[in-house]
């Protein structure tokens, strides 16, 4: 066990939260704290740092209980505003995905497709109160004899409506170019040819598990900021990867570890849930993630002071390695270099284009705060945190 100077438990954060004696700052906010104060004075003073991030999560949906009918129905097929959803749960619930377009939708027929509408933009209409029309089919049964319904629904009158984010928060992801002679569409937008461009998808130094980059805080339990509601960490996600090359400040440089993450879409808002269409690509849903990471100790406050200079991420060709299955990298960049707007590649000078909003993060991490302060969000202890090797 390592001895610190600092020891606090989430007890004792929990009560300064609820008798209004709390101290929280943003993750941007304690980079200069600790410089200024050294990380044992800044554990001292600061209880909780706040963290956010805002992107196109591919990996969301929705578990929707939408009611029994009379005469009841074992619904086999089920659609949202003409988007499947998959029905094989039980009697009349569904999973709607967020990648899964509308059923007409032309695809790719006409390339690059524009996916207009899909799972992740039922899911934004939802959270805003619209009227959302339902059509589900059936083989009829004994007990559910019904073979198809339609119906107006909206989340009001849903009886449950989770949000469900297999895989959320991604802890550091490729920025994209590519090397090809044409102009390619992916999952991180449009690549111009011969490297017009580079994407990246991170908010970097406000990213929640940047700063907590060993996972020793977030886990089973852990409360979150999710779609503008309250939320909760339940696993850890699809494609966890934690063991990774990283820095020596234990920065992971290619992507490594995941969160599932799960709440009540009736408590959240289509300003932190968005439909996306990315051209070519498919449908997604933009979703807004914010972690409090308590300062247990001087270790963990070190870990949230890492900054854009000191988190890299690998440069990789989108347009013919990565479809292929070729794992290389032409180089790396870090964030700072990133969000200037461009960066040096092979000799040149190429803009960058974020998929992730810093501005979108940056209210997510100071929304969460303000709840922290006015005593609205006591933290989640985890009952055990994620896998780390």
């Amino acid at each position: 066990m390592k001895k610190y100077k600092v020891n606090k438990t989430y007890q004792e954060i929990n009560e300064k939260i609820r008798s209004g004696k709390v101290v929280v700052v943003t993750a941007e906010e304690i980079i200069d704290i600790v410089k200024d104060e050294g990380p044992v004075e800044a554990a001292r003073h600061v209880d909780v740092v706040t963290t956010g991030t805002f992107s196109p999560m591919c990996s969301s949906g929705a578990f929707i209980n939408f009611g029994h009918s009379v005469p009841g129905i074992k619904a086999s097929k089920v659609w949202l505003n003409k988007v499947p959803a998959y029905a094989g749960i039980a009697a009349v619930d569904c999973y709607l995905g967020a990648a899964e377009p509308c059923e007409d939708d032309p695809l790719n027929k006409v390339y690059p497709g524009e996916f207009r509408y899909g799972g992740g933009h039922v899911i934004q209409d939802l959270v805003a109160k619209k009227k959302i029309y339902l059509k589900a089919t059936s083989y009829g049964t004994a007990c559910y004899p019904n073979r198809m319904i339609e119906k107006e629904i909206t989340l009001r009158t849903l009886p449950s409506a989770t949000l469900c984010n297999p895989r959320n928060g991604s802890q550091n992801y490729n920025c994209a170019v590519n090397l090809t002679n044409k102009t390619v569409y992916t999952y991180m937008g449009t690549l111009k040819p011969k490297a017009g461009n580079v994407n990246y998808c991170s908010a970097g130094q406000l990213s929640p598990l940047f700063n907590d980059p060993y996972y020793k805080t977030i886990g089973l339990g852990t409360r979150i900021f999710l779609g503008g509601g309250t939320g909760y960490v339940t696993w850890h996600g699809t494609q966890h990867n934690p063991s990774v090359k990283r820095t020596k400040r234990g920065v992971p440089v290619t992507p490594a570890g995941t969160l599932w993450v799960m709440g009540d879409m009736k408590t959240m808002s289509p300003n932190w849930l968005v439909g996306v269409s990315l051209q070519g690509y498919g449908c997604s849903l933009a979703v807004g993630l914010g972690i409090p990471i308590p300062i247990l100790n001087e270790e963990i406050v070190q870990y949230t002071a890492i900054s854009d200079e000191e988190i890299f991420t690998q440069i990789v060709d989108y347009g013919h390695d990565y479809p292929n299955g070729i794992a290389k990298s032409y180089g790396q960049a870090n964030y700072a270099e990133l969000k200037s707007g461009h960066i040096k590649f092979q000799g040149e000078t190429v803009p960058t284009v974020p998929i992730s909003s810093i501005v979108k993060a940056r209210e997510i991490a100071e929304i969460l705060k303000n709840w922290v302060l006015q005593g609205k969000f006591i933290l989640g202890e985890p009952q055990f945190t994620l896998p780390n090797a």
